[in-house]
């Protein structure tokens, strides 16, 4: 059978097949991939920049973590944790907590995915603190639960169609210079909010991604950080960093509230822990994480031995090949070469580069001049970089953001033809 006949086939069976709220970037249908190269059901290869939406720091089917996968599966794949515990999750629970953002004693809970760790930090810092209110940032992205959904602040497409408000959450601005919103102006609106809405005595968190992943690549400034940990410590509440997307060595450091010099009372984690392997986990303050009595926290697959045996192995992987200063010599070529294609006269207009490490975004821009956000323009730039062989995402309020999420392991050449191949797509 011909190959297009194949991916033809494999189109129409999705659409028959898949629930059509599940979307997809690109229309291909991947087979193979390894390191920072995917290969689709027609041949073509793909240099990838997005790397699962952030899973893959440390590649596709990095030889470790395949390895420390296939010792697990000699053992066991399943027995809960609740049910019969076992030494994978303790020891990645006992290096977690050794590399935690924040002095003194902590503890972590291993569970599957994003949304399931918000949720529990959530439901730990409501404990811990016995209060209810909970405040987040515009732009956020927390997930798609009906509490995910809550704490988001994006209305299209994850609450489409939805009231998704819930009693006890509350949202402010996040600083974004190039939109025209300053840490002031978020610290205006959050004295306004505990004023007039919920007093500080009723908050248990505030919640924040320290780089916004689908808010933009928004970063959050030192000061606004290190206001809210004062608000906090002033008023009993905790500050919980979401670093689903923007942790684990993507920005340069293990966790990217580090460059603001805060630390968090909890912290969310997910997408490359595991290195590909459904894996998530709340590390936090042992006191904090201690409030929950037995049997609060856990769920049947939370901190599967298969997806701790791969955690356990992309820390080593992380370690043994210094991926932290590989991020900041990737990101600071990539941003180089942004620089110049903004910079130069032709092309498609692109600026307000940002972003810490190799967690690099830009915004498509209606012109040079006006600096309005092309959301339609990013689109089409992601359309002609699939076709030159560059798998590329968007994000952002108006989806007006390119953001780069390439894996820490790809090798030299391929970095250059995956930034080359992104020339192109902003060249025609």
């Amino acid at each position: 059978m011909d190959t297009r006949d194949i991916d033809t086939q494999l189109t129409a069976r999705r659409a028959a097949a898949v629930a059509r709220g599940v979307a997809s970037a690109t229309p291909e249908f991947a087979v193979r991939a390894q390191n920072g190269e995917v290969w689709d059901s027609l041949g073509r290869r793909y240099i990838d920049f997005a790397g699962g939406i952030g899973v893959l720091a440390t590649g596709h089917r990095h030889p470790k973590v395949v390895a420390a996968v296939t010792e697990q599966l000699q053992c066991f794949t399943h027995t809960a944790f609740q049910v019969m515990a076992y030494e994978p999750y303790i020891r990645l629970a006992e290096r977690l907590n050794a590399i935690a953002p924040f002095k003194g004693p902590a503890k972590s809970l291993l569970l599957t995915t994003g949304v399931e760790a918000i949720e529990a930090a959530v439901k730990i810092a409501r404990i811990a603190t016995g209060r209810t209110g909970i405040i987040a940032f515009t732009g956020a992205f927390h997930g798609r639960t009906s509490l995910g959904m809550a704490l988001t602040g994006r209305a299209l497409p994850y609450k489409h169609g939805l009231d998704a408000a819930l009693p006890g959450v509350f949202r402010i601005p996040f600083p974004a210079p190039h939109r025209g919103v300053s840490v002031q102006e978020s610290l205006r609106s959050l004295d306004l909010l505990l004023r007039s809405d919920v007093e500080p005595a009723r908050v248990a968190a505030i919640l924040i991604e320290p780089v916004q992943g689908e808010g933009g690549f928004n970063v959050a400034p030192p000061e606004l950080l290190s206001a809210l940990r004062s608000l906090c410590d002033t008023h009993g509440m905790l500050l919980i960093a979401d670093e689903i997307q923007s942790g684990y060595g993507r920005t340069g450091r293990m966790f990217a509230i580090e460059h603001a010099g805060v630390e968090p009372d909890l912290v969310t984690l997910a997408k490359s822990l595991a290195g590909g392997v459904p894996l998530s986990a709340v590390m936090g303050r042992a006191e904090v994480m201690d409030a929950v009595e037995p049997g609060g926290l856990g769920g049947t697959y939370g901190g599967s031995p298969i997806g701790c045996a791969a955690a356990l192995a992309v820390l080593d992987v992380m370690r043994e090949e210094k991926l932290l200063e590989r991020a900041e010599v990737i990101g600071a070529r990539i941003r180089r070469h942004l620089e110049v294609l903004a910079a130069r006269g032709g092309g498609v207009a692109i600026g307000n580069i940002r972003g810490l490490g190799a967690m690099i975004g830009f915004d498509v821009l209606k012109s040079r001049s006006g600096g309005e956000p092309d959301g339609a323009g990013a689109k089409l730039v992601v359309r002609r970089a699939l076709e030159a062989g560059l798998i590329l995402l968007t994000c952002g309020s108006q989806g007006e953001t390119l953001r780069v999420l390439l894996p820490l392991t790809i090798p030299d050449a391929h970095l250059e033809e995956g930034l080359g191949k992104l020339e192109q797509a902003l060249s025609a």
